[in-house]
């Protein structure tokens, strides 16, 4: 297999095995019109299997839907061919218009524009509750 060395973008490495497409989805990557590479299954010393996503553009990155779906993902930017920042991702606290409630009684099912806000409850189990009625997120 041979993937082109990346020259302005971001590689997202150290994804758990699997997950690669769920962050694919959530980060809209099929609207881009450059360069996407998923690389499924890679061998990893670390973890054994990982995903790695390659985007041969210089975008914002949204790092809470990344540290939502995968946390420890380690964020690469690249320019002119050298890697200039290297990032550790970690849960977020708060995600907002990430994940939505599907308590059909919540305030953000009535009032359309509200943003849909879940605040970290319990960093070990990785559960995120709505800020309006304290549903868990799935």
């Amino acid at each position: 297999m041979n993937i082109d060395a990346i020259q302005n973008g971001i590689v997202l490495d150290h994804i758990t095995a699997g997950k690669g497409m769920q962050l694919y989805d959530l980060l809209g990557l099929e609207k881009l019109d450059c360069s996407v590479a998923i690389i499924k299954n890679v061998v990893s010393k670390k973890q054994g299997r990982k995903d790695i996503i390659k985007i041969d553009e210089d975008i914002p990155v949204n790092f809470d839907v990344i540290g939502y779906v995968d946390p420890g993902v380690i964020v690469n930017v690249i320019r002119d061919g050298k890697l200039v920042e290297k990032r550790s991702i970690d849960m977020p606290l708060l995600l907002t218009n990430v994940i939505f409630c599907k308590n059909p009684r919540c305030i953000t099912t009535v009032e359309q524009e509200l943003k849909h806000v879940f605040k970290l409850t319990d960093r070990e189990n990785k559960v995120y509750r709505c800020i309006y009625c304290e549903t868990k997120a799935n």
